[in-house]
């Protein structure tokens, strides 16, 4: 889809991957715009039913926002202040939002340093394969800056407030045994094994129940700011449907005949 950013089907998975190795995986805003794109063009796909991300080369997944990109270069005499205040309006908050409310699965395989806005997308997924060379940094405040790409939202909601509160005012590298104790990194994977494993586990997703899947993310994000009585309607609705759905006829067929269901999403 563009120089930066690489979009492939793999049968239901999407795999995008951000193409800058020699800077880190960093966004200038080319890429940017290439990268919400695709992710939403996955997200509006009916034929993609699970999202995989991930960065290309094994030093970074995404290292945030390209501090030597010339939108940010030119901002210290003023003159691009406008385009840099409108980047977090125009493509990060799309790329958080598509991430976290896309009703399918989605996957980042942090094959390297995810900072910044690199970590706040890989929090915005619903699962993290971390390489065990890996490790995550908010650097928000190291810049001077306050958090976006929705890691003030995402982050409490993975490791709690206290210790979201601790790594967004004191950025510092979570490697990724302490990410996967913290609840940060859903699996530690040998860096060599990363490519492949990743593959495996989003199509593991993708050829699951995705409808179900879908519906489970939507309920858990309406819990996390409702009461109890709202999210017991919500989850009223979202299992009437998947109590229709062919998914769940298909599951209960190959239950009682003692075979894998094959799902088709709907």
């Amino acid at each position: 889809m563009s120089d930066t950013v690489d979009y492939e089907l793999d049968g239901p998975l999407a795999v995008i991957t951000i193409t800058r190795p020699k800077a880190m995986n960093a966004l200038d805003t080319p890429t940017l715009v290439a990268l919400r794109d695709t992710v939403t063009t996955a997200a509006k796909d009916p034929a993609v039913r699970a999202l995989l991300l991930t960065g290309a080369g094994d030093k970074a997944f995404c290292a945030g926002a390209d501090l030597k990109h010339d939108a940010l270069r030119q901002a210290k005499d003023g003159s691009s202040i406008p385009a840099v205040f409108s980047s977090v309006c125009e493509y990060y908050n799309p790329l958080a939002r598509a991430l976290a409310g896309m009703r399918k699965p989605t996957v980042a395989a942090v094959n390297g340093a995810a900072a910044g806005a690199g970590a706040g997308l890989a929090f915005a997924c619903d699962f993290r394969l971390v390489a065990d060379s890996a490790g995550f940094n908010t650097a928000f405040a190291g810049i001077a800056l306050t958090a976006d790409t929705g890691a003030s939202w995402t982050l409490p909601r993975l490791i709690g407030h206290a210790k979201a509160t601790e790594l967004l005012m004191l950025p510092r590298t979570v490697k990724a045994a302490e990410a996967l104790e913290l609840g940060l990194a859903t699996r530690v994977v040998p860096a060599a094994e990363m490519a492949q494993t990743a593959r495996d586990f989003g199509r593991q997703l993708a050829e699951g129940p995705t409808l179900a899947l879908g519906a489970l993310k939507e309920s858990l994000a309406f819990a996390a700011s409702h009461s109890l009585s709202e999210t017991l309607d919500k989850e009223d609705e979202l299992q009437t449907r998947a109590l229709a759905s062919q998914d769940h006829a298909i599951a209960v067929q190959a239950f009682l005949d003692k075979e894998q269901p094959t799902y088709l999403g709907h």
